[in-house]
């Protein structure tokens, strides 16, 4: 399943490395991995029984190479008061695009 291959290599980049722009880029490539499998597992949904016990399970490990890239974002300490804005923006937008409330960690 797309995603799956790259969520340890996400997981092992940790929380500190990287520039802003290298981070933001994660993250969304992380979203483009969660949909992919999303959609695949939706395919598979349709043709075959599959269990809702392996089908949340998929999605589950989708979204924890998401989360840990967006809190990477949320955790990164800015070099200075464009790259603030930058993340502001950043996270503005991802909030306001996908409606979904930033985790308490995060905040």
């Amino acid at each position: 399943m797309a995603g799956f291959a790259d969520s340890g290599e996400m997981m092992k980049q940790g929380l500190e490395e990287g520039s802003l722009f290298e981070k933001m880029e994660r993250h969304i490539a992380a979203q483009k991995a969660t949909a992919e499998t999303v959609r695949e597992w939706d395919e598979k949904r349709a043709v075959e029984r599959v269990s809702p016990v392996i089908y949340a399970g998929a999605l589950a490990a989708a979204s924890k190479e998401d989360e840990a890239a967006r809190l990477s974002i949320v955790m990164h300490r800015p070099a200075d008061r464009k790259e603030s804005d930058r993340k502001l923006e950043y996270l503005a937008a991802y909030i306001l695009t996908t409606q979904a409330a930033l985790d308490p960690k995060e905040m």
